[in-house]
C-alpha cells in the first residue's frame, strides 16, 4: 500500500515528535525532582497577558488552553481530511478504525466506571479513552518493515477517531457554567466562518483572525477553548485535487512543526513535573490508578479487537492487508498509550485538584509504558520483514 505525501508528513513528524516528546517527560520529571522543582513551579505559575481584557492567565493556562487550541486545530484540519479523502472517506475502507476506536473508548470507559463508580473520582471516567497520536506511531515506526503500511494507516485512522471522540467528550461532559452571550457570539463567528467558505474564500488569514476572536470568546462562554481549534479546522476550505494545495493543506503543512516540536513539547514539560512525594505512593493503589491503568493497557487492546472482530464478523470491515489477529492485538496495546490527551482530559476532570491529578499522572505513565513495550514487541516477533 502506497502512502500519501501527506500520511507521509504526517507519519514522518509524529516519529521524531515521539522521541522529543519521551526526552521532555524525562526533563520535566528529573527537573519536578531536584533543587529546579520549586521554581520551576513557580514559573509555570507566573501569570501574564491584557487584564484589560480579561486575558491575564498562568504560564500553566496560556499553555494549556492557548496553545493546546493550536494542536487541536491540527487535528481537526487531520480529521477532516480524512472524511473528504483520506482512510475514512470511504464507509467501507473507512469503518475498521472507527468500530475499533469506539470499543476502544467504551470499554476503557466501563473499566475505569466499574472502579470509581462510587468514589470521588467518578468524573475521571473519560481518562482512558485516548490514545497519543505521537508516541503511538513512533514506536510503530521503530519496528520498520516487520509492521505493513496498512496497519500504520489504521493506526493513525484509530487515532485519529479517538480523537474526534475525546474532542466530543470535553465539550459534551467536561464543560463548567455556561455564559450565553459569549456563546452566541461563538455561534456567531462560526456561521461567518460557514459563509466564507461556501462564498470560495482561500485566504487563510481571513479565517485565522475570526478564529482568535473564536477562541476567545469560547474561553469566555466555559466551553473548554480549544474546542475553537476543531470548530475553526472544519471551516477551513480544501479540496481533493492532486495538484492544487487547499488551504487546508497549507495550513496542515505549516502547522505540523510548531506543533510537533514545540507545542506538544511544552505541554508534555508543562504537566509532566509530578513530584515524587511518599504519599503519593503510599495511596497509589486506589480505585483511580487501577481505572486508568486497566482501562489504557487492557481496555484499549479489548475494546478495539473485540469491535474489531464484530465488525469483521458481519462482513462490515476487513483486516489491513497482511494483517491478522497478532498485529491486531499489538496495535491494540499500542492504542493503550494514552498519554497528552488522557493528562489533558485528567486536568479537566480534576481541577485544582494537584494530587489527584499527580496520581492520574503517574497512573498514565506506567500505563502508557506497559502498553507501548508489550505492543512493540509483540509486533516486533514477526521474523520476516513484510512487502508494502
Amino acid at each position: 500500500m502506497i502512502l500519501s505525501k501527506y500520511f507521509q508528513q504526517f507519519f514522518h513528524n509524529s516519529k521524531s515528535s515521539g522521541i522529543v516528546l519521551i526526552v521532555c517527560v524525562l526533563i520535566s520529571l528529573l527537573v519536578a525532582n531536584s533543587s529546579l522543582s520549586l521554581s520551576f513551579q513557580n514559573l509555570l505559575d507566573s501569570k501574564f497577558g491584557f487584564e484589560s481584557l480579561h486575558l491575564d492567565y498562568s504560564v500553566s493556562v496560556w499553555i494549556n488552553d492557548g496553545l493546546m487550541a493550536i494542536f487541536f486545530l491540527l487535528v481537526g484540519l487531520e480529521i477532516k481530511r480524512e472524511l473528504l479523502e483520506g482512510e475514512l472517506s470511504d464507509i467501507k475502507k473507512g469503518s475498521l478504525p472507527i468500530f475499533a476506536a469506539v470499543g476502544g473508548m467504551l470499554i476503557p470507559a466501563l473499566i475505569y466506571f466499574s472502579f470509581n463508580h462510587n468514589t470521588h473520582y467518578k468524573n475521571g471516567w473519560a481518562i482512558p479513552m485516548a490514545t497519543d497520536i505521537a508516541f503511538s506511531l513512533a514506536i510503530i515506526s521503530l519496528l520498520g518493515k516487520s509492521v505493513p503500511n496498512s496497519l500504520k494507516i489504521f493506526l493513525s485512522a484509530l487515532a485519529i477517531v479517538d480523537d474526534l471522540g475525546a474532542i466530543l467528550v470535553i465539550a459534551l461532559f467536561y464543560t463548567d457554567q455556561i455564559d450565553w452571550l459569549s456563546l452566541g457570539i461563538c455561534a456567531g463567528i462560526t456561521m461567518l466562518l460557514i459563509i466564507l467558505n461556501k462564498s470560495g474564500v482561500h485566504k487563510l488569514i481571513l479565517y485565522l483572525i475570526p478564529g482568535l476572536f473564536l477562541w476567545y470568546f469560547m474561553h469566555h462562554s466555559g466551553i473548554h477553548a480549544t474546542i475553537a481549534g476543531v470548530i475553526l479546522a472544519f471551516t477551513i476550505p480544501t479540496n481533493i485535487s492532486e495538484t492544487e494545495i487547499s488551504p487546508l493543506e497549507k495550513l496542515e503543512g505549516k502547522l505540523h512543526i510548531p506543533v510537533s516540536f514545540l507545542i506538544m513539547p511544552l505541554f508534555a514539560l508543562a504537566n509532566t513535573n509530578i513530584t515524587f512525594q511518599k504519599e503519593i505512593f503510599e495511596g497509589f493503589i486506589n480505585p483511580l490508578s487501577l481505572g486508568i491503568i486497566g482501562g489504557l493497557f487492557l481496555g484499549k487492546v479489548l475494546g478495539i479487537n473485540l469491535f474489531s472482530m464484530i465488525a469483521i464478523k458481519l462482513k462490515w470491515a476487513a483486516l489491513p492487508t497482511f494483517s491478522g489477529l497478532r498485529e491486531m492485538i499489538g496495535v491494540g496495546f499500542l492504542a493503550g498509550i494514552g498519554f497528552t490527551m488522557s493528562i489533558f482530559v485528567s486536568l479537566l476532570a480534576f481541577p485544582n485538584e494537584i494530587e489527584i491529578q499527580n496520581i492520574a499522572k503517574i497512573s498514565i505513565l506506567v500505563a502508557s509504558v506497559l502498553s507501548g513495550i508489550v505492543g512493540y514487541f509483540i509486533l516486533k516477533s514477526k521474523k520476516k520483514p513484510l512487502k508494502n
